[in-house]
């Protein structure tokens, strides 16, 4: 019963929204109610100082962006908190889109003044295409901002998903005084400190000064009509992600936040059982499995160490079992785990499905790895890759460093932080990203964790298309169409534009070129 009872306390979830919505806020208040911190930090810590605690990375804390996703652990209530906070920015996408496979629900922040932005656009279509159940908090309340009403019309036409207001807000910037919590019958008033007022419904009579006031009756008239038209809640609905919840605050002030914390936390979902190549796996199976969806080399520069995340999906991790990993049926003792708020860390002695966990890397794993105990012999579902759009070639500047320049590459490559390729019978390397703050961070990272400074010559915007070995003949790519091999050996073509893609299809009409975001595993397995 043990493995039962702890699996059903599991609440594993990322939050996600575009840039600047304010989701690392809302993170630090919820770290905030697990007592884990004494004062949330905003991302903006370059000015006050204050970093927030989810931005471990140095460069985080000097942009005032998150780059990596960080994972938090905490206890709340009679629930075991796991927390992912994504990349916002869109450069980064690839870490999010691999963050989701690891979790069960999603927190979806939306600006109140901006309504739904590209990036939320592009990760809410991943969570859809995976049915995972989505939680909307709509953000910066405070300020004046869009009507709540045209954000619910948005989020149902622009999502294509209903919505159903858990809260309701009376009034917005100077004229904000609260909102109607529908779930727990109660207003909960904005008074301007980090205090919330809850005041329950039958006794509203008793403040004439906030019911008198024509803000509140006005946001009372929208939430009759929201209960007469709008859509009835229904919690089936919201676990196939047909349904979000939505809710009204203000992170930084802190107001609202508490109030959506303690109502996901009782409706959001359990671990569920996950697809693998022998079938489906229970998450109270007894046997442990769980697969790897991240690995960050250097979390503490002093130790250059290397940590594989770990979803756990089923069974109970005990510190120091042997687990064997799928992909090369070799056995390894785990003896050192670890759970996190962000770069903090403390050994853990036992997990069960739905927990996030730490473990070594002697530089065995990848992202994707499965690892089980026993007899078991599956791999969960392969994680997406996702064919980068910007390349450049890449060389150290200092030739007597190209031991240093190895490792790095070879490191941040497995991490995922970029791909990397080589020409085609050459040794030149290239890499590719989603975006340019990505090689940023590449660059930031070689010369501050690897003490490499590199050079990196841009290709531009390429097409890549994969195809198969036997049809390479070498006479037919020069510079514009180059050829070249991934990671793994697999030779492509990157294409320097739709024009030379069309011109090469036209002219070679028997070569298969394949687009890796058409075959992507995504499409096949979560539609």
């Amino acid at each position: 019963m043990t493995i039962k009872n702890e699996m059903k306390k599991r609440r594993t979830f990322a939050i996600i929204s575009h840039p600047d919505a304010g989701k690392t806020t809302i993170t630090e208040k919820m770290l905030l109610f697990g007592n884990l911190i004494r004062s949330a930090g905003t991302v903006k810590g370059k000015k006050s100082g204050k970093f927030a605690t989810s931005d471990w990375m140095e460069i985080e804390k000097q942009r005032g962006i998150s780059v990596t996703s960080s994972v938090m652990n905490f206890p709340y209530k009679d629930y075991q908190v796991n927390i992912l906070d994504t990349p916002g920015h869109e450069d980064f996408s690839e870490d999010t889109y691999r963050t989701l496979t690891a979790v069960d629900s999603v927190v979806m922040v939306i600006d109140a003044t901006k309504g739904i932005e590209a990036q939320t656009l592009k990760l809410f279509k991943v969570c859809k295409m995976r049915g995972i159940p989505i939680f909307t908090f709509i953000n910066k309340m405070d300020r004046e901002g869009r009507e709540p009403l045209e954000l619910m019309e948005e989020i149902e036409s622009t999502l294509n998903i209903e919505t159903y207001p858990l809260t309701w807000p009376a009034g917005m910037g100077k004229r904000f005084l609260g909102v109607f919590d529908r779930h727990n019958e109660q207003f909960v008033q904005f008074t301007g400190n980090e205090e919330e007022t809850y005041i329950p419904y039958d006794q509203l009579d008793s403040h004439k000064e906030l019911t008198d006031d024509p803000t509140y009756q006005e946001a009372e008239d929208e939430m009759m009509l929201v209960d007469e038209a709008g859509d009835g809640f229904d919690l089936e609905k919201v676990m196939k992600g047909d349904q979000t919840p939505v809710f009204f605050g203000s992170a930084l002030a802190p107001f609202g936040v508490e109030t959506f914390f303690n109502t996901f936390i009782d409706f959001a979902p359990e671990p569920a059982p996950r697809r693998s190549t022998e079938g489906i796996v229970s998450p109270d199976h007894e046997e442990f499995s769980g697969f790897v969806f991240k690995i960050q080399a250097n979390m503490n520069p002093q130790h250059r160490d290397r940590i594989a995340f770990v979803r756990i999906c089923s069974g109970k991790f005990e510190r120091g079992m042997n687990v064997t990993l799928s992909r090369t049926g070799k056995t390894f003792k785990l003896a050192q785990s670890q759970q996190f708020v962000a770069s903090s860390r403390g050994t853990v002695e036992e997990g069960y499905a739905g927990d996030i966990i730490g473990i070594y890397d002697p530089n065995i794993y990848r992202i994707g790895d499965t690892i089980v105990t026993g007899k078991q012999n599956f791999e969960y579902d392969e994680l997406p890759q996702f064919p980068p759009e910007l390349f450049k070639k890449v060389t150290a500047k200092n030739v007597m460093k190209s031991k240093q320049f190895k490792k790095g590459l070879e490191q941040l490559v497995q991490e995922g932080a970029i791909q990397l390729f080589k020409r085609y019978r050459f040794e030149d390397y290239i890499i590719g990203a989603v975006g340019e703050l990505q090689y940023e961070v590449f660059e930031y990272r070689m010369k501050n964790e690897y003490n490499v400074e590199v050079e990196l010559t841009s290709m531009g915007e390429r097409i890549p298309r994969w195809i198969p070995e036997d049809q390479v003949d070498e006479s037919m790519f020069d510079e514009r169409n180059m050829l070249a091999v991934d990671r793994e050996g697999n030779p492509l073509v990157l294409f320097k534009n739709d024009f030379s893609l069309r011109w090469f299809k036209d002219k070679h009409e028997d070569i298969e070129l394949i687009d890796l975001f058409e075959v992507n595993q995504y499409d096949q397995s979560y539609s």
